[in-house]
């Protein structure tokens, strides 16, 4: 038996395997080359004082949103390194900001506006 929608035609009588799925859910395509993601762990390495969880975090986000930006990411490394010092926190995390939503950016801090009459009326 076929649908059809606006998706195509699904066969409903196929047989999947789930257990692929399952099996295959903590395996990702690797999106770029192990030597330019090695490189730029141990960049991150060295900067994070040698923890090695810590970097390899900050390196997929900086190669996944290298990738989704179209920039090399050995580019993006060399920006990195000529950077003052104390000033790659702040450039990591606007960078990291690119794709994100406007809700959720990082390093961002922003304080609502506070009617002092509501205020007055919350708070003893």
């Amino acid at each position: 038996m076929s649908t059809v929608n606006n998706f195509g035609t699904i066969n409903n009588n196929s047989v999947t395997n789930p257990g692929n799925y399952f099996n295959n859910y903590y395996i990702s395509n690797p999106t770029t080359s192990g030597d330019r993601n090695d490189a730029v762990a141990a960049y991150f390495e060295q900067y994070t004082g040698g923890n090695k969880s810590a970097a390899a975090a900050i390196t997929a986000s900086v190669i996944y949103t290298a990738r989704a930006q179209n920039i090399d990411p050995m580019s993006l490394l060399a920006k990195f390194s000529s950077l003052p010092q104390g000033q790659l926190d702040k450039y990591v995390a606007m960078f990291l900001n690119l794709n994100r939503i406007g809700t959720s950016y990082l390093g961002v801090n922003t304080q609502p506006v506070i009617n002092k009459y509501i205020q007055r009326a919350i708070l003893p």
